[in-house]
C-alpha cells in the first residue's frame, strides 16, 4: 500500500501562492491575446504607416523611409545621434525585447559558471503557451546556458530563474527594481519594468528610444551579441538535466534566415498580442555602428522595416573625426585660449581634442554647418571640457577636450573663426588640433609689467630721499659772479 506524503501548511500556502501568480499571468495573457481580425490588422498597419516621421521634418536632413511600426528609431551607437525618429518616446509594450536588459544585468553581475536552479515558482509561473524550454523544478543550468536559452529561444521560465538567482528571492519585483535602476543609469526616460521576460502587464512598458539606449550597452557586449546570432540552442544532458535541449533560433535576421543581414551584430525579437511585433537589432558597416528599434509592427514587416532603416542610415550618413575637422574655438573670450599660427615657435599645448571622437552628419552636409557649445562639467581628471555639436538643432556628437600629457603630438590651428583652413588633409590626419597658450607672449607681458613696477618704485625712492637744495645755491653763486 503506497505511503501518502504529508503536505505541510507552509507547502499548501506556497502552492496556493504559485497558483494565484500563475492565474494572474494567465489572466493578463488572456486579456491581451484576443485575436485581431485581418481587416483590423491591415487598418492599424496602414494608420501607423501614415503617422508623421519627426526626423523627416528637420531641414536639410535626409528623408527616411515610411515604416509600418508605430514607433521606430535608428541611432548611432557610439554618439547616440538619432538618425531616424518616429514616435520614439511613445510608451509601448516591449514583450521579449525586455530580455535584453535581463541578460545584460546577469552578464554584469554573474560569472558564467554559476549554477541556476529552477524553483517551483519559476517553472509554474510561466504560461505554457509562451516561449519556454520545458525546464522542471530542481533542474539546473549554468549561467552561460541560461543566457543562451533566454536569447536564442526566448525562454520565459529561464528568465524567471535567472532573476531568482540574482536576487535570492522569488519575488519578481525585487529584480524589477534592479531593472528600473539599471535602465535609468543607461539613460532610459520613460520605462517601467515589472518582470524579467516581458510577459503582458499594463505596468510593464518602455519606448523605442529607451530600448535603443539599452541596446547601446547590450550590443557593446560581444558575448551577448554573438549569442543572439547563434542558429541553434544546444544544452547537453547532465545529472541535473535528464534530457538535452535542442531548440532553433526563430529570429529571421540572423545568418541563414530569410531576412539575413550580412552586417548584423545582434538582434532580439518580441511578440505579444498587445505589443505586436517588436525588433531590436544592431548592424555595423564601414566603421559605423547603428542600432534599430521597431515597435508595434506587423509580421513580417518588422524585418523589412529594419532593413530599410539600415539602408537609409548607411547610405545617407557618415562619421567625421572632429580632431581632423575643427579649426575654430572661442572659449569664453578670455584671450588665453586662442587659435592661430604659432609665430614664436615656443608655445606649449595645454589642451587638445580627443582624436577618436567624431560626429555623425548627412553626407550632403559639412562640418562647418554644425554649431557647438562647451560644457566644463566633467568628472574625468584628464578632461577639461566637452564640446557638443548639433546640426539643424539635432545632436550629432561631441568631442572631449583633454589635458595634453608629455610630448604628445599637437596641431596648431592655421585659421581663425570664419575662415577656412589651408592645412593639407594629409597633415591633419597626422596632427591633432589643440587649444594652447603662447608662453613667450605671456612671459614678455609679465616681464614688462614687472620692469615698469620696478622703475616706478626706484623713482619714488629717489624722489623722496634726494635733496635739491645744493643745486639751488650753486645756481645763485654762478649768477652773482656773472653780474660782477
Amino acid at each position: 500500500m503506497p505511503v501518502r506524503k504529508h503536505t505541510t501548511i507552509k507547502q499548501i500556502f506556497r502552492y496556493m501562492a504559485a497558483a494565484v501568480c500563475a492565474g494572474s499571468l494567465f489572466a493578463n495573457s488572456a486579456l491581451m491575446t484576443l485575436a485581431d481580425t485581418e481587416d483590423e490588422i491591415q487598418q492599424r498597419w496602414e494608420t501607423q504607416r501614415a503617422m508623421e516621421v519627426q526626423s523627416n521634418q528637420v531641414s536639410g536632413w535626409p528623408t527616411g523611409p515610411i515604416v509600418g511600426a508605430e514607433s521606430a528609431i535608428l541611432m548611432e551607437a557610439e554618439t547616440g545621434a538619432i538618425l531616424y525618429a518616429k514616435n520614439i518616446h511613445t510608451r509601448e509594450y516591449p514583450a521579449s525585447t525586455t530580455k535584453l536588459l535581463t541578460t545584460l544585468i546577469a552578464s554584469e553581475l554573474c560569472e558564467m559558471d554559476e549554477i541556476v536552479t529552477f524553483s517551483r515558482a519559476a517553472v509554474f509561473d510561466t504560461p505554457r503557451d509562451s516561449n519556454h524550454i520545458a525546464m522542471d523544478v530542481g533542474q539546473e543550468l549554468t549561467m552561460e546556458q541560461s543566457l543562451n536559452a533566454i536569447l536564442i529561444r526566448s525562454a520565459n521560465e529561464v528568465s524567471f530563474a535567472v532573476a531568482e538567482h540574482i536576487t535570492g528571492t522569488t519575488n519578481w519585483l525585487d529584480f524589477a527594481e534592479m531593472m528600473n535602476t539599471r535602465a535609468a543609469e543607461l539613460g532610459c526616460l520613460n520605462s517601467h519594468f515589472v518582470n524579467p521576460n516581458g510577459l503582458p502587464d499594463e505596468e510593464h512598458y518602455t519606448t523605442a528610444y529607451d530600448l535603443a539606449m539599452i541596446g547601446r550597452a547590450f550590443f557593446a557586449n560581444e558575448m551577448l551579441s554573438k549569442i543572439t546570432l547563434t542558429r541553434r540552442l544546444e544544452i547537453p544532458a547532465s545529472d541535473k538535466l535528464p534530457q538535452q535541449k535542442l531548440e532553433l533560433n526563430q529570429m529571421q535576421l540572423i545568418p541563414g534566415a530569410k531576412y539575413a543581414y550580412e552586417y548584423l551584430v545582434g538582434c532580439k525579437t518580441g511578440y505579444t498580442q498587445a505589443a505586436r511585433s517588436c525588433l531590436v537589432s544592431c548592424a555595423e558597416r564601414n566603421g559605423m555602428k547603428l542600432i534599430c528599434v521597431v515597435m508595434r509592427d506587423e509580421a513580417p514587416y518588422q524585418y523589412e522595416d529594419t532593413l530599410a532603416l539600415y539602408e537609409y542610415g548607411f547610405s545617407n550618413f557618415e562619421k567625421i573625426k572632429v580632431a581632423q575637422s575643427e579649426t575654430k574655438y572661442n572659449i569664453d573670450n578670455t584671450g588665453l585660449f586662442y587659435s592661430g599660427n604659432d609665430i614664436f615657435g615656443s608655445s606649449r599645448s595645454l589642451l587638445s581634442l580627443n582624436r577618436d571622437d567624431y560626429v555623425i552628419l548627412p553626407i550632403s552636409a559639412s562640418f562647418e554647418d554644425t554649431e557647438s557649445t562647451i560644457s566644463y562639467e566633467t568628472s574625468n581628471d584628464n578632461q577639461a571640457a566637452v564640446i557638443f555639436y548639433t546640426f539643424q538643432g539635432v545632436p550629432v556628437g561631441s568631442v572631449r577636450v583633454n589635458y595634453t600629457m608629455g610630448n604628445e603630438d599637437t596641431y596648431v590651428f592655421d585659421s581663425i573663426p570664419g575662415k577656412t583652413s589651408t592645412t593639407p588633409p594629409e597633415e591633419k590626419e597626422q596632427k591633432e588640433p589643440v587649444i594652447y597658450v603662447n608662453k613667450t607672449i605671456l612671459l614678455c607681458i609679465g616681464g614688462g609689467i614687472c620692469a615698469i613696477v620696478l622703475i616706478c618704485f626706484i623713482v619714488h625712492i629717489v624722489t623722496k630721499n634726494y635733496s635739491f637744495s645744493g643745486v639751488g645755491n650753486r645756481r645763485r653763486r654762478r649768477r652773482g659772479r656773472w653780474k660782477r
